[in-house]
């Protein structure tokens, strides 16, 4: 059991159906107000729950312990959260979930290929055709035919 609680598939599995879940919920939610001030409401619950999280667990670490270069990422990363955020809940407002959800999914294949660029990792054949499917994949979710 334990394994399967250490398992990044089963975190992976999980961030995936919360993912789907959060689309559906956020296109309902969206509907009768500003996409921006819904995304304000969203963040503001995250950042509550969250905050229990770590009271609960412990995990409160003093923030002057933290590296420079960890908070500058770790800036730059909320920045591009919120920038995304905004950009989604805005496509969901105007668009249908089924065509906004896995266009936004093509982050999957901007990962793998920044990942490989920025970060030198380094993805077999058998990994970028299944990247390559990711993108035909939402490419034809989306096309308007």
């Amino acid at each position: 059991m334990k394994e399967l609680i250490d398992s990044w598939q089963l975190w992976a599995g999980l961030a995936a159906c919360f993912a789907a879940l959060t689309a559906i919920f956020a296109k309902v939610g969206v509907a009768n107000i500003n996409s921006d001030f819904a995304t304000f409401i969203r963040t503001i619950i995250i950042l509550l729950m969250v905050w229990i999280i770590v009271l609960a667990k412990g995990a409160w670490e003093s923030p002057s312990s933290i590296p420079a270069k960890t908070w500058y990422f770790l800036i730059l990363s909320g920045l591009a959260t919120g920038a995304s955020w905004l950009c989604y809940f805005r496509a969901l407002k105007i668009g249908e979930v089924a065509k906004v959800a896995p266009i936004d999914k093509l982050s999957v294949v901007l990962v793998a290929v920044f990942g490989a660029i920025f970060l030198g990792e380094k993805l077999t054949m058998i990994s970028w055709i299944g990247v390559t499917m990711i993108g035909g994949g939402a490419a034809l979710i989306a096309w308007k035919g």
